[in-house]
């Protein structure tokens, strides 16, 4: 059987795919390891023989894959990140890596490791697979030809000792801060109410117009109240129609408005009082579906450039993606796979449903054209040498160039009619099995090493300097941006999640918090640290080598 696994390497990466995932799935004490256990799956198959390991090109595709995916899915955000306090937010960030850095340094000169061990550690500990696969592509092209294949193992055996407490000592330093200081995120949540963060769910209800005061557009009083509601239809005696931003709305008006709880309240208290009637109930005239956004000519446009009351007397009220509903804005853009809530004529529903596709094979397949070509140009730019002061040059390299390019094609969208963002299940199937490509290809080549390693009684002194500056950066990150800069703590713990690249750490954060806003934060400062990490474990290898 070992034979048969060393001489069939798509066999061994789905035994080693096959056994990892699930037991990534076990929770202990209420966590678990996620995907990541494929890689001491790997770790484990990898050291029963030197040659049973997978070829590098699967590592190297699953790589692309993954950071390709996640660029075009974060872009818009990081952008949007940007507007906001995204620079403060950001410069954070990179001032938290070049403190991981030194404390990298200080462990390297005390504990006399390699420099491809220290870099390993330093990926392992902040927990960012791109930055490892960095650290492996600059030692193939550094390090002596005779010295190549030995040197490639280390850095995986410092990330594979380090990684565990890289999500551990993340989790801890956050329940510790949260109790010493006594966070209240109900409060936090509402204070930011701006973020449109709330994770209350989306409701519709009749307000009936009973004040008389009211005399601008529906669009004037949605600027000057600062409200985050959508109005939908508008009953006035007897006769129904949609409403418009130029809509003035009369007393014994009854309107429907979707929004939040506590938002639906305001308008209501503001314009007169909620109503037992149902107005929506009657769809006689007036009618809702739910459609699949599958039209390439729809998808990366903003739903103000549809145009779609002037072509079909429509509006869009709710917008689905993933799991989440969002209420619609003009400038929100649609992407492949959305689900829109269209209300219209009962007669243009037909004509709406083909305006925007509604097929839900065609928003389960990929755009192969589209999906290669910003992949290879990623590639492209990943194999361009960038000079640095001092004589140094780095390499964006398979995770560093296909971010960069999936962060710009993900931001624009579309090109004339070519669509460049994945449709949301697709783009995470991509990257599911991109990760696990990846886990499983460098845990198997660095399993030999990694329990060497430990047996020469290496792997606890690594283990506990990984430990520290996990800790110590994350305690760092925490203390600096909630008492200095005073960014609001469920703000802040989904930067830190950002700063670690860590998945589990965000899936904490939003439990700790039950609102969106971690994800905010995680999203305005996952691209630069992942970039970030590339660049610096490149310097750390050259510095130290």
């Amino acid at each position: 059987m070992l034979q048969v696994l060393i001489n069939n390497p798509l066999l061994l990466l789905f035994v080693v795919a096959a056994i990892g995932y699930p037991l990534g799935q076990l929770k202990v004490h209420g966590s678990c390891l996620g995907v990541a256990a494929v890689l001491f799956v790997g770790l484990a198959v990898g050291s029963i023989h030197p040659d049973l390991k997978l070829p590098e090109i699967v590592y190297i595709l699953g790589l692309g894959l993954f950071v390709y995916t996640i660029g075009l899915s974060s872009g818009p955000a990081f952008v949007a990140s940007l507007r906001r306090e995204g620079l403060r937010n950001n410069l954070l960030v990179i001032g938290m890596l070049f403190f991981a850095s030194g404390l990298a340094v200080i462990a390297h000169r005390l504990l006399h490791l390699k420099a491809s061990l220290t870099a390993g550690m330093f990926a392992g500990c902040l927990t960012n697979t791109p930055a490892l696969a960095s650290a492996l592509e600059t030692i193939k092209h550094t390090a002596p030809a005779q010295a190549v294949e030995l040197m490639l193992a280390e850095p995986v055996v410092g990330y594979s000792i380090t990684y565990p407490v890289g999500v551990i000592g993340v989790v801890l330093a956050i329940t510790i801060v949260q109790r010493l200081w006594h966070i209240d995120y109900t409060a936090e949540a509402k204070r930011m109410h701006t973020f449109g963060a709330s994770s209350e769910p989306l409701l519709n209800c009749t307000i009936s117009v009973t004040h008389a005061h009211i005399s601008a557009t529906i669009d004037q009083l949605s600027r000057e109240q600062k409200w985050d509601v959508l109005f939908g239809r508008i009953k006035r005696r007897n006769h129904v129609f949609l409403s418009t931003p130029q809509t003035v709305l009369e007393p014994g008006d009854m309107v429907i408005a979707v929004g939040t709880e506590e938002e639906l309240h305001r308008v209501a208290v503001f314009l007169g009082e909620q109503s037992s009637e149902h107005i929506g109930l009657d769809r006689s005239e007036y009618d809702y579906r739910r459609i699949f956004v599958s039209n390439t000519h729809v998808a990366g446009r903003a739903i103000g450039e549809l145009k779609l009351q002037e072509k079909f007397g429509a509006v869009i009220t709710r917008v689905r993606r993933g799991d989440v509903d969002f209420l619609p804005h003009e400038d929100m853009v649609l992407e492949l796979g959305d689900r829109v809530r269209v209300l219209t004529r009962t007669r243009e529903i037909g004509r709406v449903t083909s305006y925007f596709g509604d097929s839900y094979r065609a928003v389960s397949e990929v755009d192969i054209m589209t999906f290669s070509l910003g992949l290879a140009l990623g590639l492209l730019l990943g194999t361009i040498p960038l000079p640095l002061p001092g004589g140094i040059t780095i390499k964006l390299g398979f995770a560093g160039g296909p971010l960069i390019v999936a962060l710009i094609l993900g931001t624009v969208g579309r090109t004339g009619s070519m669509v460049w963002s994945l449709p949301y299940g697709a783009n995470m199937t991509l990257r599911q099995i991109g990760l696990v490509f990846f886990l499983a290809g460098v845990g198997t080549r660095a399993g030999y090493s990694f329990f060497s390693t430990f047996s020469q009684g290496g792997g606890l002194t690594i283990f506990a300097a990984g430990a520290a500056i996990t800790c110590l950066t994350a305690l760092a990150t925490l203390w600096v941006g909630h008492r200095l800069l005073k960014i609001p703590f469920s703000l802040l713990i989904g930067m830190v999640a950002g700063l670690q690249t860590q998945p589990a750490v965000l899936g904490y954060a939003l439990e700790q918090t039950g609102n969106d806003l971690p994800n905010i934060g995680y999203a305005s400062v996952y691209p630069v640290a992942t970039i970030g990490k590339i660049v610096a474990v490149q310097l750390l290898l050259v510095l130290l080598m």
